[in-house]
């Protein structure tokens, strides 16, 4: 059995378009990989704990080598408990429209939770961080409004979105991403037309790996 983790970052539901070319890569992929279990996370309806003092303090306890007591202990569960469901898929597929530039406020505040030392990352103090995943595929379905990557950067704004999620990917040790973008959105002299573009790339995505 294939695990895939389905992250939707849009709170926009039937609307969002990066959902759309997600769910088109999803239903090829089901097609290819009939053993395919999908755990759907829409960041819009479940909840994200804050990642407070009592968490941060946890985190810090684990990079300096302390055990954690009292709250710290209670923080650190919770923490574990929502980074294991990420950790146990061996696929990923993210729907993330770019927000100012960015990724949309729950998706930063789902990271901030999970990408922790011990579950997604090492510090080694002379060579740097390094990934605890291994082996993992990941997907990004990502658009945006005015943003391309042919139209002019900065007027029509800059990619601070798939450049950070790869990066995040990258540290937590997921090498293996493929993007399927339909961008820009608006400011798009065939929007439709562009939109079953982005579905057939994404189908065709699927088929491949």
């Amino acid at each position: 059995m294939t695990r895939l983790l389905y992250i939707k970052a849009s709170p926009r539901g039937a609307a969002s378009r990066s959902s759309a070319v997600a769910d088109a890569y999803l239903a090829a992929l089901r097609e290819r990989l009939p053993d395919l279990a999908v755990d759907t996370l829409d960041l819009a309806q479940e909840r994200i704990p804050d990642f407070d003092g009592d968490k941060v303090a946890a985190k810090m306890a684990v990079i300096t080598g302390q055990s954690h007591e009292g709250r710290q202990k209670t923080a650190w569960d919770e923490i574990t408990a929502v980074a294991n469901r990420f950790i146990s898929a061996d696929r990923y597929l993210l729907a993330v429209p770019m927000w100012n530039g960015g990724i949309p406020y729950r998706l930063k505040q789902y990271i901030d939770v999970i990408h922790q030392p011990g579950l997604l990352w090492g510090l080694d103090p002379k060579t740097g961080y390094f990934g605890l995943l291994n082996n993992k595929k990941a997907v990004l379905a990502l658009t945006s409004g005015a943003f391309g990557p042919s139209m002019p950067s900065p007027a029509f704004g800059i990619d601070h979105h798939s450049t950070y999620l790869k990066a995040w990917l990258n540290q937590a040790g997921v090498t293996d991403i493929e993007e399927i973008r339909f961008q820009p959105t608006l400011l798009n002299a065939d929007p439709e037309g562009s939109f079953q573009a982005a579905v057939a790339a994404a189908g065709s995505l699927a088929t491949r790996g």
